[in-house]
């Protein structure tokens, strides 16, 4: 299938909705799992705002890729971001989108470990 790298170093990312579990089947609850390491995928919605234009993206990541505390509003860096065109066809209805997949997510927000001086 076709990958399409995505350049996010011009983009403003920020935490939409805090990471979930992606369900593979709706009808059982399955957890969907990365086939090549089998590693839990998570899906983080994120607003992704480029050349003045802001959208809202679902996007997969491997559990083991998630880092920091990815809480909505938080911004965020998003490492190997691909786009994948899919298009299938369910009860007689053709459907197509764009997927996004990402290696990891990770906060960019800073925290104040520093003591402060008196």
């Amino acid at each position: 299938m076709r990958q399409i790298p995505v350049d996010t170093s011009a983009a403003t990312v920020m935490v939409a909705k805090t990471p979930q579990p992606k369900v593979r089947d709706r009808r059982t609850g399955e957890i969907a799992t990365d086939a090549e390491t089998g590693a839990k995928l998570m899906t983080v919605d994120v607003m992704f705002a480029a050349n003045d234009e802001v959208e809202i993206l679902s996007v997969t990541v491997p559990e083991t890729g998630i880092s920091g505390d990815l809480t909505m509003g938080t911004p965020a860096a998003l490492t190997g971001l691909v786009a994948r065109p899919w298009e299938n066809e369910f009860n007689g209805q053709k459907r197509h989108g764009i997927a996004f997949r990402a290696v990891a997510v990770t906060s960019l927000a800073t925290t104040d470990t520093g003591s402060k001086a008196a």
